[in-house]
């Protein structure tokens, strides 16, 4: 446990005395001292106080050693932006059940993406969207189903019905992996991520589409994360190159950039 060194940070980070703290906390000050030194163990209401007083979740104060965190990080939970509470809590998944009482795979289709953004978390509006089972899918698990639209992902084409499982924990975030979305400012997005929330308390967003870069997503801006499971298209996959014609075809604009030239220079 971490909860002396950590009380012991938080305090001295406001410039606080064990006289002021004790007094804003309304506790003796030996009783904060051996707290501080680790002479007695707090009670579960002691544990309370502090954390509604330093706006840090009793898990962080147990469990993470403030000490060993960067300045930003630190910075972020003193200013109540708790991402270890954030990315772990427990969320309250609104969803729908088939009459067999099996979990539906709710489809948000591009009509119901805007309306999706803000009432994701509304059972009310859960229960418009349509439904329906893809059986080769576990049923311990819940998926939902997102339309995508533009072409930052291709070659999953534009329009494509992109399915997810629902990530309770962000923090098992993979590296590379495809996940969707749904953000306070952005909507939904699909993307390629690079975890960073431990760090620096956000996400890097790819696209396999090179002409898009990478851009940040803060934690505090995520509402909801599916990991991709698979994508239903009714588009035709374009063939690949071979590696003879992409020559080819490098040629090809080499010379006419040649011809171009020439002609400008007369």
């Amino acid at each position: 446990m971490y909860f002396t060194s950590n009380i012991k940070l938080l305090r001295k980070r406001l410039r606080m005395t064990q006289e002021e703290l004790a007094k804003a906390l309304q506790i003796p000050r030996p009783t904060l001292n051996n707290y501080e030194n680790g002479v007695s163990q707090p009670t579960i209401k002691a544990l309370i106080t502090f954390s509604q007083y330093f706006h840090v979740s009793v898990d962080t104060l147990l469990k993470v050693d403030m000490v060993s965190l960067t300045p930003g990080v630190l910075s972020m939970i003193m200013n109540g932006d708790d991402i270890f509470m954030t990315g772990t809590k427990l969320r309250v998944l609104a969803t729908t059940m088939s009459p067999q009482n099996k979990d539906n795979i709710e489809l948000v289709n591009e009509k119901a993406k805007a309306g999706y953004a803000t009432g994701f978390a509304d059972p009310e509006f859960i229960r418009t969207l349509p439904v329906f089972q893809l059986p080769f899918l576990s049923k311990e698990r819940k998926y939902r189903t997102f339309q995508i639209s533009g072409d930052s992902m291709l070659p999953i084409p534009d329009a494509s019905y992109v399915t997810g499982e629902f990530v309770e924990n962000w923090f098992l975030i993979r590296d590379k992996h495809a996940y969707i979305f749904v953000t306070n400012e952005d909507g939904i997005l699909f993307k390629i991520a690079e975890n960073k929330l431990m760090d620096e308390g956000k996400l890097i967003l790819h696209s396999l589409n090179s002409f898009y870069k990478p851009f940040e997503l803060g934690v505090n801006s995520i509402r909801e994360v599916w990991k991709f499971v698979n994508y239903i298209s009714s588009e035709v996959p374009e063939p690949n190159i071979s590696r003879d014609e992409l020559i080819k075809t490098v040629m090809e604009l080499k010379q006419d950039v040649f011809l171009l030239k020439k002609q400008s220079e007369k």
